[in-house]
């Protein structure tokens, strides 16, 4: 799993970015396999996010509505119930869940959001949690990725493992790895339709803009000067001196290059793992997901960030590959949202997920069967009012296949 990865930063799903090849390895991993279409986070925020993941429980049932929420070990389920099916388990990378992983055999996670750039970890063969830091030079989806490789190659192989692998990559503000810095250097990155002039009423409803316009310099977080308390040009070095629309067109650019440097590198990592799945002789035996834990505003709308219930935000990449039951190059539309994520992996393992759990299994799908009985709409809540100088506000609704 990556960090704000959204679903238009991939080839698989066909955006205007496609063109631009960002994810060659997760796309031939997709054309291995199967993509989701329809896949929604309840709470378009890290922390909520990975708690809906660890526990199958939305938001106002785990406790975490926002980023100061916390999992305790005895309340993270899914490690929990993987290591009843007979599963060595290991956690690896960012967990943004404040308690101690201590559900799983093995961790190796970053304290809070990490660093970008020689970061450090707190590592469970060392001393008591919070005092086992380790420091590590490099960038953290390199770092991230030779810990899990390490964990892989010096594990009890008599067991079935699994794995959660947590890039921290590619959150804000955005530091990829020198050796991506020359990427799409010389490339112009087409943008959104609806980057520099909203369609119809000029800017969403009266929810996103106020009574006569009044809330448009308050509301999300832009890219051109409309909303900027943020301050995602004056972070990036835009010039504040031009005008608009060249203003926006200026970040965008910037923006949108650091960002994919960063998938650039989440991508090379990808091909590293599998790659070692190969050289072992288990890559056909073993169930690889990739999926973000949430979606990202890249200009869209003329957002940035993410936490609002429009499609780029709550949209979720979801792949999986298993060529033993599922066929080369399908899709899934099943409207599936991210309390699902651990009961369909604990079944698919051979487990039970608790009654605790408020998210439905679907390894039918996966074993290559029909679903029977699947939700019509999923539920979405963000909860963290105006927070962050972002301008999101706190609001609900429901999606449908519509």
């Amino acid at each position: 799993m990556s960090d704000d990865h959204t679903t238009q930063a991939f080839g698989v799903y066909g955006s205007r970015l496609a063109s631009l090849n960002p994810t060659p390895n997760i796309d031939k991993l997709a054309s291995e396999g199967m993509v989701f279409t329809h896949v929604f986070c309840n709470n378009s925020i890290c922390t909520p996010s990975r708690a809906s993941i660890i526990t199958g429980q939305y938001s106002q049932t785990n406790g975490v509505l926002d980023l100061l929420g916390r999992i305790a070990p005895e309340r993270q389920l899914l490690p929990i119930e993987m290591r009843k099916a007979g599963y060595l388990t290991a956690m690896i990378g960012k967990w943004h869940l404040k308690e101690e992983p201590a559900a799983f055999d093995y961790y190796n996670v970053l304290p809070g959001q990490g660093k970008y750039y020689n970061p450090e970890t707190r590592d469970s063969s060392k001393s008591e949690w919070p005092d086992n830091i380790t420091e590590h030079k490099g960038h953290s989806s390199d770092v991230i990725t030779d810990l899990s490789l390490n964990w892989l190659a010096n594990r009890d192989k008599s067991k079935p493992f699994f794995l959660m692998h947590h890039f921290k990559a590619p959150h804000d503000m955005f530091n990829n790895a020198k050796r991506y810095d020359s990427y799409l250097e010389d490339t112009e990155i087409p943008e959104p339709d609806n980057l520099h002039s909203q369609p119809g009423s000029g800017f969403g409803s009266a929810s996103t803009r106020g009574n006569e316009d009044s809330m448009i310099g308050a509301i999300g977080a832009s890219v051109s000067k409309r909303n900027n308390q943020w301050g995602l040009g004056q972070r990036l070095g835009i010039d504040e001196s031009l005008p608009e629309p060249e203003y926006a067109a200026t970040v965008y650019q910037e923006f949108l290059k650091k960002y994919l440097r960063c998938v650039k590198g989440v991508d090379d990592k990808v091909e590293r793992l599998i790659d070692y799945l190969k050289e072992e002789g288990i890559y056909d035996n073993t169930l690889v997901i990739y999926t973000g834990d949430q979606g990202f505003f890249l200009g869209e709308h003329d957002f940035f960030d993410k936490r609002w219930m429009y499609e780029e935000a709550m949209r979720m990449p979801f792949i999986v590959r298993y060529p033993e039951t599922i066929e080369k190059g399908s899709q899934c539309d099943l409207l599936i949202n991210n309390t699902d994520f651990a009961p369909t992996m604990i079944d698919f393992g051979g487990g039970e997920a608790p009654d605790a759990m408020q998210g439905k299994s679907f390894a039918r799908t996966l074993n290559g069967k029909e679903q029977l009985e699947w939700r019509e709409a999923t539920y979405y809540r963000y909860w963290m009012h105006m927070a962050h100088k972002l301008g999101n506000p706190a609001h609900f609704g429901i999606r449908t296949k519509r």
